[in-house]
Parts: C-alpha cells; structure tokens; sequence
C-alpha cells in the first residue's frame, strides 16, 4: 500500500452492488494500474492506496468469502 498518490483526477465509483446505504467505499482506478479507496461519506478525507497486485488479492479473498487461499 502506498502513502501518497495524486488523486486530484480520480473518478471515484461505488460498486454496482451498492445498497446506496450509508455504509459504502469507493473506488478509483488511478496511474499506473493503482488503486484508491475512500469512505464515500467523507470524500475530502484520507484514501487508501493500492498496487494492482495487493488490489486483486483483495478481491480474490472477497470472492472466497474472506477465507484464505
């Protein structure tokens, strides 16, 4: 995970499988094949970070229902 990444041009999405509740992250593809993450109910806060590689093992734990590989 990255410290620091210039998010000023992020197109920030929520899954397609959001209930639109209150209770949601989004998502951005950055530079660099990067991936940002923030809570959408403070967009002006912090964002996470992540490399392509730490990205898809995340979702790939998700998929198995957070069991690991």
């Amino acid at each position: 995970m990255m410290n620091s990444a210039d998010l000023s041009g992020a197109r920030w999405f929520k899954s397609s499988r959001s209930s639109g509740s209150k209770e949601c992250v989004e998502a951005a593809h950055l530079s660099a094949g990067m991936v940002g993450v923030r809570d959408s109910k403070n967009p002006a806060g912090p964002a996470l970070v992540f490399s392509a590689d730490e990205w898809d093992a995340f979702l790939a734990f998700a998929k198995r229902g957070g069991t690991p590989a």
